[in-house]
């Protein structure tokens, strides 16, 4: 992985738009943009947990969370690969 891609670090809340950054490893952007993910993705886990267990969802229901699981799955296992990557150095 490559640590040099945009990130995103939210949403400016006097634009409404999405601000990214393109973060050096171990720097405090990054630390930024890794806590935006983990945020975002627990969010998720809660939003999709609570779907699943009221067991009331339809297939088209459930089938719009694997876009947004997959986003946030990805951003996070390249974080974990990002900080491997630097261990092995």
């Amino acid at each position: 992985m490559n640590g040099w891609r945009p990130r995103s670090i939210g949403v400016d809340p006097a634009t409404g738009k999405e601000a990214f950054v393109v973060a050096r490893p171990g720097g405090y952007l990054e630390t930024l943009a890794d806590l935006h993910a983990l945020e975002a993705a627990a969010v998720l886990v809660a939003v999709v947990g609570a779907v699943l267990e009221s067991g009331e969802a339809s297939d088209v229901e459930l089938a719009a969370f694997v876009s947004p699981l997959h986003a946030a799955l990805d951003e996070c296992v390249g974080m974990m690969a990002d900080r491997v990557e630097r261990m092995d150095r």
